[in-house]
C-alpha cells in the first residue's frame, strides 16, 4: 500500500510531476489565502494577503543566515575530525 507512494517520491522519473504538483498546491494555497475574511485582524499587516507566508519565509531565511554566521564567523563550527 505504501510502496506506490514511496516509489512516487523516491523515483527520479517522477521529478517533473512532483514539481508540478508542488507548484499547483502552492498556487492553490496562495489563492485560498485571498478568500479568507480578515475582519478579525488586529494589526494592519495581518490584513495583507500572504503576510503569514512572507513572514515565515523571511524568518527562515534570517535563521539560516544567523546560524551560518554563528557557525563560520563566530567560531562555533569545528572541523569534522575535531573530536577524534
Amino acid at each position: 500500500m505504501i510502496k506506490p507512494v514511496v516509489d512516487f517520491f523516491g523515483d527520479a522519473q517522477y521529478a517533473r510531476l512532483r514539481r508540478r504538483l508542488f507548484y499547483l498546491v502552492l498556487v492553490l494555497i496562495v489563492a485560498a489565502d485571498f478568500l479568507v475574511p480578515r475582519d478579525h485582524a488586529e494589526y494592519l499587516w495581518e490584513r495583507l494577503p500572504g503576510w503569514p507566508a512572507a513572514y515565515g519565509f523571511g524568518s527562515c531565511v534570517l535563521l539560516i543566515f544567523v546560524s551560518k554566521f554563528l557557525g563560520h564567523r563566530a567560531g562555533l563550527m569545528r572541523r569534522e575530525d575535531y573530536y577524534d
